[in-house]
């Protein structure tokens, strides 16, 4: 099997609009379906969230700056890494995800990881 890194995405002023109990279904729905990928021995690396405005960009040995910034439209929210045969595979496991359910902006990008 090949891994694939998922790469989830949200909008953060959309999360947070949402009533705290539509926050919880979100996260208790999230959970769930790792736990179904797992369940089908998909999951390599569960991953994590990450923490919004927590980041820094290195764009060379001397340049770091602050970044990347919750007010553009889409900020990397978390990721996981996924076995399948093939990259429409990876696809279709993602298609599960419950991020298209809530009204966050929510996307998902999907990335062959190379062995090399």
């Amino acid at each position: 099997m090949k891994e694939f890194l998922f790469i989830f995405r949200v909008d953060y002023s959309k999360m947070q609009q949402l009533p705290p109990q539509e926050l919880q279904n979100v996260a208790e729905s999230a959970k769930n379906w790792i736990e179904s990928v797992a369940a089908q021995n998909k999951l390599a690396d569960k991953g994590n969230r990450l923490v919004p405005n927590s980041g820094k960009v290195l764009k060379s040995k001397t340049l770091v700056t602050d970044g990347p910034y919750v007010e553009t439209k889409e900020a990397i929210n978390g990721y996981l890494i996924i076995k399948t045969d093939t990259p429409e595979a990876a696809v279709e496991l993602a298609k599960g995800n419950p991020i298209f359910t809530f009204n966050i902006g929510g996307s998902i990008e999907v990335r062959a990881i190379s062995t090399i």
